[in-house]
């Protein structure tokens, strides 16, 4: 559980560092970079340890597919909250693929 929870933190700091500064398309792009690698760092605080305490449990496949699907959904959010984008239906099937991706990245075959 420790594991998602850092994942969800750390790609909370993703989203805002890759996609965050689209609402300030005024700001000067220098400025921009250095507050998005600001934030990148935090990331990585929260998502190193996330893999290091998830490889005891899950593959890095398994790892990986997590964070895909924690990132789609942190993103949907952000979209639709911070970036005020509706959610088109064409996203939301794309997500329900990601999760069908997660069925067949933990199915033990």
């Amino acid at each position: 559980m420790l594991t998602i929870i850092l994942l969800f933190i750390s790609n909370i700091f993703m989203t805002f560092a890759w996609y965050g500064h689209l609402r300030y398309k005024n700001a000067p792009l220098f400025y921009v970079i250095v507050i998005s690698w600001f934030i990148a760092f935090l990331e990585y605080c929260f998502q190193v340890p996330a893999n290091r305490i998830g490889y005891r449990h899950f593959s890095a496949s398994q790892l990986k597919i997590m964070q895909e699907v924690i990132t789609l959904a942190v993103f949907c959010v952000f979209s639709t909250f911070y970036l005020k984008e509706s959610l088109k239906w064409n996203v939301v099937v794309g997500f329900l693929f990601m999760i069908g991706a997660v069925f067949f990245v933990f199915k033990k075959w």
